[in-house]
């Protein structure tokens, strides 16, 4: 699904006021409080698929300003709908690359970083693809502010424990871990579950996460 081709996505997210456009990115980098009109925290989710996990995360908090990253136009054009039935204020969306970040966010911008069941690339000459590898956590470091903190979800045990290998190499500490998100009292509250986990969670799959921030 995330590769099938909609045709007119591109036309409708070019033409979308949700959607931040490619031109206008840079401008964005350390004046997201500009593109708001408020100065509320900003929270990112990179990979945002079609945008239920934002979409809901945005309409419960509304003191806080929601960032959607999405590459593949047909998903993007899933959360444009979304945002045309209920629109919201605090909610943004931005088709990229994950490589890009640093030119779309300042210095310590973001508050918070979210990756929900990203593409595992499973094959070892990609691992400097998967968003939770040391390359990528330099770039979070990056946007992240001092005593910001980055969730990561997923179901696959593989993806997971590679990303728990790569914290020490990237100098990351792990707040929290689990291996069964929906048997941790503690770290479901307050959980939005995405599609996927829904999915998943649905066919009796574990689902992992980690809470994580930066070494000083």
């Amino acid at each position: 699904m995330r590769l099938r081709n909609v045709t007119g996505s591109r036309e409708v997210i070019a033409a979308s006021p949700y959607v931040i456009q490619e031109a206008l990115q840079p401008d964005c980098a350390g004046a997201w409080n500009k593109v708001f009109g408020n100065s509320q925290p900003v929270f990112i989710e990179i990979g945002m698929g079609k945008g239920k996990f934002i979409h809901t995360m945005a309409r419960e908090h509304s003191d806080i300003n929601f960032v959607g990253i999405e590459k593949y136009s047909s998903v993007l054009l899933r959360a444009v709908q979304k945002m045309e039935q209920e629109e919201l204020a605090n909610l943004k969306f931005l088709r990229m690359e994950a490589e890009d970040i640093t030119r779309v966010f300042g210095s310590g911008e973001v508050d918070r970083i979210y990756l929900n069941f990203s593409d595992p690339w499973p094959k070892d000459r990609h691992a400097k693809r998967r968003l939770p590898s040391r390359e990528f956590l330099q770039r979070y470091r990056v946007i992240l502010k001092a005593d910001g903190r980055l969730e990561f979800k997923t179901d696959n045990r593989e993806l997971f424990d590679f990303a728990l290998a790569e914290l020490a190499p990237a100098g990351w500490c792990a707040e929290a871990v689990t291996y069964d998100l929906h048997h941790d009292e503690k770290l479901m509250e307050g959980n939005v579950m995405t599609e996927y986990e829904e999915k998943f969670s649905g066919m009796g799959n574990p689902i992992c996460k980690y809470v994580i921030y930066p070494r000083a």
